[in-house]
């Protein structure tokens, strides 16, 4: 193969289906036996993955295997495996030890070996180097090793693969223009680090500032309702500034693979040092609130109404992370769910998206498709995930009392409607 991707998820497979446009002979290695036969009938699990990009894949020779095999005679190997976090807070390195430990046994001399797989500096060096010179093999002599950060945005019809600049920090120079040149087949634009641990930093800098700069618009917006200030409006008059500004919004709290975890990573390794990232830290604590946030807020709307939020219908609208896709990963509605189910409410959900949503602790019932019907149904609905189903002018004429975390519904709402 030229290249085997190691784990076939959010972010392998769009790389696998790049490297496949690109005419290269692509393998991919994934231990869940369900993804891999679902692949090879032609199956996406993955949003960015259409069933008719993974025939197209199969057709250029894709072979995706749960048997380590596939990695022979690989000229390049790419780990795309998770790394959550750990109970003490850390990454879990558990996937990439592994992964790295099969690569070592297969290992051959002039193969490159890229790490993606988001961690804090000085994972590839410290952790996945000396797993991979077990083979007996030299990173920099032997073989090629770098890191590049992976820059997946589920859902984004603009930025993809290909036309996201490529970072990529090597194990010394030639191990850098050794990955440079494999990504340039298939993206736009390398740049090149100066090692794997600015690259690995580059990555933790991206997330953490949105993370940080999510965290101050959304304590902005519990005290800017106390003090009766639109901040949407504030936002959006800022956001005309053509220099010195970057318009972030307000929402019931922080989802998906990056921003929840990712800067947890980088305050880790400052813990290491002996201090604290508080900037990190008061974040985390700050967008870990929002959930409670929008409850309390629900529970005065109602109040307001005349109504208990105990035996209250409530529907929650939009249970992924962010609109128009599917994935759940980390999503700010969990949370809200269990706080709401705890203070008695009665829980519904729609998303066009999501047809079985579970959440542990609280029975949630599906509200079926017909979003009107649903709207008129509850008692309080709160949009959680801004989908483009969500017309603003059908949510704000059907529902009887509705609390918009997103914004929707700003263009349209009156007395029954209310903003974070």
């Amino acid at each position: 193969m030229d290249l085997v991707v190691i784990g076939l998820g959010y972010v392998g497979l769009p790389l696998v289906r790049e490297a496949c446009r690109a005419g290269l002979r692509v393998g991919g290695l994934d231990r869940d036996a369900r993804v891999v036969a679902g692949l090879k009938a032609g199956l996406s699990h993955v949003d960015d993955v259409s069933p008719a990009e993974v025939e197209d894949m199969l057709a250029a020779g894709f072979v995706p295997s749960t048997d380590e095999a596939v990695l022979e005679g690989a000229r390049t190997i790419v780990i795309c495996v998770p790394t959550p976090l750990s109970e003490e807070g850390g990454p879990d390195l558990t996937a990439v030890r592994g992964a790295a430990g099969t690569v070592a046994r297969l290992l051959e001399p002039g193969t490159l070996v890229v790490l993606e797989s988001t961690t804090y500096p000085g994972t590839t060096d410290e952790v996945v180097r000396p797993i991979l010179e077990t083979s007996g093999l030299v990173a920099g002599e032997d073989f090629h090793l770098a890191f590049s950060p992976e820059r997946i945005d589920p859902g984004n019809p603009v930025y993809g693969v290909r036309n996201t600049p490529k970072i990529v920090g090597g194990h010394g120079a030639a191990c850098a223009s050794a990955a440079a040149a494999f990504y340039g087949k298939f993206v736009d634009e390398v740049v090149q680090a100066k090692g794997t641990r600015e690259a690995e930093m580059a990555k933790l800098l991206e997330n953490t500032y949105r993370h940080v700069n999510i965290a101050l618009v959304n304590e902005m917006a519990v005290f800017c309702h106390e003090l009766g200030i639109d901040l949407w409006d504030a936002i959006d008059c800022a956001a005309t500034k053509p220099f010195g500004f970057q318009a972030f919004r307000p929402g019931p709290g922080v989802g998906g693979h990056c921003i929840p975890i990712d800067p947890n990573y980088l305050s880790y390794k400052v813990r290491s040092l002996g201090y604290p990232f508080r900037f990190v830290e008061l974040a985390q604590e700050i967008n870990d609130r929002m959930p409670r946030y929008i409850v309390e807020r629900a529970q005065q709307l109602l109040n307001r109404e005349g109504r208990a939020l105990k035996n209250a219908r409530v529907l929650l609208l939009g249970v992924t992370y962010k609109a128009d896709i599917a994935d759940q990963r980390e999503s700010p509605a969990r949370p809200v769910a269990r706080r709401l189910a705890r203070l008695g409410a009665d829980l519904a959900y729609h998303d066009p998206y999501v047809k079985d949503w579970q959440v542990e602790g609280c029975q949630v019932r599906n509200a079926g498709t017909d979003l009107v019907a649903a709207l008129a149904d509850a008692d309080l609905a709160i949009v959680l995930a801004d989908h483009a189903a969500y017309d603003a002018a059908t949510l704000a004429r059907h529902a009887r009392l509705l609390f918009d975390s997103r914004g929707r519904t700003r263009s349209v709402r009156h007395g029954a409607v209310e903003l974070l």
